[in-house]
């Protein structure tokens, strides 16, 4: 008798939560599977709702937890300058911080492209759209294999 309340309890806090955010960022969602390795700290709750995002997405998420992400960032190339508050790896490619699914599925269409990167922690981004948030302007930014860094894309009105 207990477990079918917990079960139906859980259901109602994890629709409550995945339907937290910005309908605007469930745009563009497609049907594709991917696989994704999120690493985070265990105290980041917008590294968590980033990751609800995802799985908006289809995005099949193993959510790791580390102590210090900082050394996983410098092994997987992520310039001090591009950094945010969690990292993902999809292949050979590297995701950092607020970056939204639609990006990442079109830059997977792009191996030339090594990294992109959502600096800081926007308000208003994926992860970061809680109710009443300000949404302020940011770019995604790319880099290459040959290091050219360029915007991938813009978001101000959303």
């Amino acid at each position: 008798m207990l477990r079918p309340f917990l079960m139906l309890l859980s259901a109602v806090l994890f629709s409550l939560h995945a339907h937290a955010g910005d309908p605007y960022w469930l745009k563009g969602k497609t049907g594709d599977r991917v696989a994704v390795e999120v690493f985070r700290s265990a105290t980041c709750g917008c590294c968590k709702d980033w990751i609800v995002h995802l799985k908006e997405h289809n995005f099949d998420v193993t959510d790791t937890v580390v102590d210090d992400v900082a050394p996983i960032k410098q092994r997987l190339g992520v310039p001090v300058q591009g950094q945010s508050c969690h990292t993902a790896v999809i292949g050979e490619q590297v995701f950092e911080g607020h970056v939204p699914a639609q990006d990442i599925k079109r830059a997977l269409k792009q191996p030339n492209l090594q990294l992109l990167t959502v600096p800081g922690m926007v308000s208003g981004s994926p992860g970061m759209d809680m109710p009443d948030a300000p949404k302020q302007p940011f770019r995604v930014y790319s880099l290459d294999k040959q290091g050219h860094v360029e915007v991938f894309s813009e978001y101000e009105n959303y």
